[in-house]
């Protein structure tokens, strides 16, 4: 009888792990999309002021540090940055009139003449995807985890971000050559010789990173042979598993293990590399977000000064050719991210409010920052990326906006009078100037 009593458990056992199991496998299939998905999607970066790229920088208002750029940005334990300002009429924010804006941005100043090379770690993440048990889930014998694996780190610091190559500004990095381009006039002043000013950052790949999705919180899409192929990811809760939460900071999150071993510094610019995840808002036909910079806050003690402290990062995913239309591929996300580091690591540089529009589709964008790579992103029909052939393969960076389109300098002080790089051809006239907050766009 006892015997009879214990098959029978354990039959119950199996079935009901089968039920279960049916069940999770129904579940993980509900949140499959297919290929098409992003095609139909329009793909675009965060504003460095969303929510989830915000978590960041914005814990410093926890401890009442809610510190605003100033000339030279005293009392800041950061990378190496210059500060300057421009004048045009505008209004800020919430509609004040303003006509003086300051910036600060990578590097040393023009007029130098100095060159400057920073530290660049790249930490690849592994992103796995997680069945309601908390393991991770599996859709038809395929594990859901992305990872950014060797040869897309190779390909990455192979790429123009990282290697020279021949612009019309000169032969270097591209968002050297971005920086050299944009304040040319600034660099070329008489006959006192060449301007040595550089602004070129060394890549160092760092040890890899985890980061685990819970279930809910994720969908995934899968190839023409219905296999996994990338993660779109609620970015609210991607942010919140990123960025180090608490004070003082702990390993349980990418950035804050990177922090703790040393694998950045406050004086790098970190890229956190993915492999095709993209975030989404809400739901996913609020996708795709590929990427967003930012930086984290964290408080300073005794052995720097009591200075805050800033580790400037980006996040950015690399992206399998085909996946999105427009010619969105392998580093578009990441070059536009870096583009932006550069021209506003601190995420505050204000400018007048600026309208983009695509002159065929009608697809317009309204801010008020120095984001240089959003100016291009809505401009499907304008060239939005440059081919680069470089190390035996085609790379595929953005177009970005140069200073003088933000500070409405006409005519363009860049080089060749632009006012976007590399393709000169991209954008060839400013936004309307004296643009009220939201430029007066219909909802």
């Amino acid at each position: 009888m006892r015997n009879r009593s214990t098959h029978m458990c354990l039959a119950i056992l199996l079935v009901l792990g089968s039920v279960t199991a049916g069940s999770a496998q129904t579940s993980i299939e509900k949140a499959k999309v297919p290929r098409s998905f992003l095609q139909r999607v329009t793909p675009k970066t965060s504003s460095s002021k969303e929510k989830f790229a915000a978590i960041g920088w914005s814990k410093k208002k926890t401890l009442g540090l809610n510190t605003a750029a100033v000339v030279g940005i005293p009392g800041v334990d950061s990378l190496v940055n210059w500060s300057d300002q421009f004048t045009a009429p505008g209004f800020d924010s919430t509609g004040n009139p303003q006509s003086v804006w300051p910036y600060t941005m990578v590097g040393l100043p023009p007029e130098s003449g100095r060159s400057v090379t920073i530290n660049a770690p790249i930490v690849p993440v592994t992103l796995d995807l997680l069945a309601p048990d908390g393991s991770v889930a599996i859709y038809h014998g395929h594990r859901l985890s992305f990872q950014a694996n060797r040869n897309i780190v190779n390909n990455v610091v192979r790429s123009p971000i990282y290697q020279p190559w021949i612009y019309t500004s000169g032969v270097g990095q591209f968002n050297d050559q971005l920086m050299r381009a944009q304040f040319w006039n600034r660099i070329t002043r008489g006959d006192d010789g060449p301007n040595h000013w550089h602004t070129n950052v060394s890549p160092v790949v760092r040890h890899r990173r985890r980061m685990q999705i819970p279930f809910g919180s994720w969908f995934f899409g899968v190839d023409a042979n219905d296999v996994p192929e990338f993660a779109l990811v609620d970015g609210n809760v991607f942010g919140s598993l990123l960025f180090p939460p608490t004070f003082p900071v702990d390993n349980t999150t990418p950035i804050g293990a990177a922090e703790l071993a040393g694998d950045i510094t406050t004086r790098d610019i970190s890229t956190f590399l993915f492999n095709n995840v993209y975030l989404y808002d809400g739901t996913p036909d609020n996708c795709c977000v590929l990427g967003f910079h930012s930086y984290d806050f964290e408080p300073g003690d005794a052995s720097n000064g009591n200075r805050e402290r800033r580790y400037v990062m980006n996040f950015g995913s690399w992206i399998d050719n085909g996946l999105f239309a427009f010619g969105f591929e392998d580093i578009t996300a990441l070059s536009h991210e870096m583009s932006e580091l550069y021209a506003d690591p601190f995420v505050n540089n204000e400018t007048p409010w600026w309208l983009s529009v695509d002159p065929v589709l009608g697809t317009a964008l309204c801010q008020d920052n120095l984001e240089n790579g959003d100016v291009v992103e809505v401009l499907p029909s304008s060239n939005p990326v440059y081919a680069i052939a470089l190390n035996n393969r085609t790379y595929h960076p953005q177009n970005v906006a140069l200073f003088s389109w933000f500070a409405f300098e006409a005519p363009s002080k860049a080089r060749l009078g632009a006012y976007s790089f590399p393709d000169e051809t991209t954008l060839t006239a400013l936004s309307p100037s004296g643009l009220p907050p939201g430029c007066n766009l219909k909802p």
